[in-house]
């Protein structure tokens, strides 16, 4: 696509307020693909007050209404799903066939699970002599990252509409060219001006403009655990709402009793997966100690069949980061049996799929998210081993527990502190709420409990 040269505010494509542009790289050749406005202050502040002027008409609008313009944005992005495809991977590095089925498709099935809920979703009821209503938050800041680009999106943007606010979206710098299609998708869907409004720039200019706007009620950010810190203090010093959704560094255990070899292949997959820039990534795999010799030979041989298979990591910053955390794990006394920091290719941000044996809990690698195409097998002794081996890091997003029977993977998963367990490789749920404990974030994202960070709540006592 032919990138726009403005912003997308109060349901036009305006002039930016100044003359900086941001490049736009494709990471396979490093050629640039475009350039987009670098957003200013001044741009933040234009958005937010378009979205400020057409909150309450918005907010008024029967949830009918707002559910069909929900299931036309939907209608759009399927329509367009080819050219979404082509663009993500223009622009991330993602192979085709993956930006087909995952970054343009899951999106579309996200959109149109919000229409549904928007068309039943609860907003009042009787609570004894009070009724209770659902109210939506008002103006939101969205923040999105690059990896999922515009499935980020449309995580925080299809809840907010449904549950009446309006929006102002800045998306990761990596990845615009997906943003303004989404745009464009949303005025063909006959979404009202003002309603979505779209600022392209830097996220210590626009982001931060936009985090600690006055007029902004709610702040959902996607990204690091470090930004999301500063956001967190940010809104709080000015008692305002967020959603965050951080870091990640999941366990995948393997009980004694699972299918070894599916458990392995399956999460070597997991890993592998958008060149392990996910940050659900089950990257750290717990097997038990006496058949720990054998899940390191099955995954270095899974490893090796991705050589050709995954794209490259998003940009060269993001590529000596990983190639540093490879290094640092050699370092500290790790054992590669597949990969390692060199880059497989003469041109292009690639990372060799790389596995670490004979990894402790205490290491680097075991403790840090790499965001790379890089797995960590670790053994434990017992089930007690490996319960604390899981839960010994900082964060908490999700994970996977195998086992021969499902009600011990359960009974396991339950103990587990993080926000998701996929059980003998449970499939995608988008209306699952997805989020995580401790310094993996605060709040959900998907189905009702994802309408829910955009509304607040008001009784009448009767």
């Amino acid at each position: 696509m032919k990138a726009h040269d403005g912003m997308y505010i109060d349901g036009a494509w305006r002039p930016a307020a100044g003359r900086d542009t941001i490049e736009v790289v494709n990471p396979v050749d490093e050629q640039v693909i475009g350039h987009v406005p670098a957003g200013t202050v001044e741009d933040v502040d234009a958005a937010v007050r378009a979205a400020r002027t057409a909150f309450p008409g918005w907010a008024a609008t029967p949830p009918a209404e707002r559910a069909a313009r929900l299931a036309a944005l939907r209608d759009v992005l399927a329509a367009r799903k080819d050219e979404i495809a082509e663009t993500v991977t223009a622009e991330l590095g993602s192979p085709l066939a993956f930006s087909q089925a995952v970054h343009a498709g899951v999106p579309v099935l996200v959109a149109g699970s919000y229409a549904e809920l928007a068309a039943t979703y609860a907003f009042e009821e009787k609570v004894g002599n009070s009724t209770v209503f659902q109210e939506p938050v008002g103006v939101v800041g969205a923040i999105t990252p690059w990896n999922y680009p515009l499935h980020q999106i449309v995580a925080k943007v299809a809840p907010a509409l449904a549950a009446g606010c309006t929006v102002v979206l800045k998306p990761a710098e990596d990845t615009p060219l997906t943003a303004q299609l989404f745009a464009e998708a949303v005025a063909e869907a006959g979404v009202p001006a003002g309603v979505f409004n779209l600022v392209t720039g830097l996220g210590p200019v626009a982001g931060q403009a936009l985090a600690e706007h006055p007029d902004v009620d709610l702040v959902s950010f996607t990204g690091s655990t470090a930004v999301g810190r500063r956001i967190g203090a940010t809104a709080g010093a000015a008692v305002k709402r967020v959603a965050l959704e951080l870091g990640g560094k999941s366990a995948n255990v393997i009980l004694p009793s699972a299918d070894l070899a599916k458990a392995v292949s399956v999460g070597v997959a997991n890993v592998m997966s958008n060149s392990g820039q996910t940050c659900s990534a089950w990257t750290r795999m717990l097997v038990p100690a006496e058949r720990y010799d054998e899940a390191v030979e099955l995954a270095a041989a899974a490893a090796a069949k991705y050589g050709e298979r995954i794209g490259p990591v998003v940009n060269a910053k993001q590529q000596q980061r990983v190639r540093g955390y490879i290094e640092k794990g050699v370092a500290e006394g790790a054992r590669l049996v597949a990969g390692g920091p060199e880059s497989p290719r003469e041109q292009g941000y690639f990372v060799s799929p790389t596995v670490f044996a004979d990894v402790t809990p205490q290491m680097t690698i075991a403790q840090e998210e790499i965001f790379g195409p890089v797995l960590s097998i670790l053994r434990y002794e017992d089930e007690g081993d490996a319960l604390h081996i899981a839960n010994g890091t900082v964060y908490g997003l999700a994970g996977a527990v195998w086992a021969g029977e499902e009600a011990e993977a359960v009974a396991f998963a339950r103990r587990l502190d993080t926000g998701q367990v996929d059980i003998n490789g449970g499939r995608f749920n988008p209306q699952a709420p997805f989020g995580g404990y401790k310094q993996s974030g605060v709040g959900r994202e998907l189905g009702a409990h994802g309408l829910s960070e955009y509304l607040q709540t008001k009784s009448l006592q009767f």
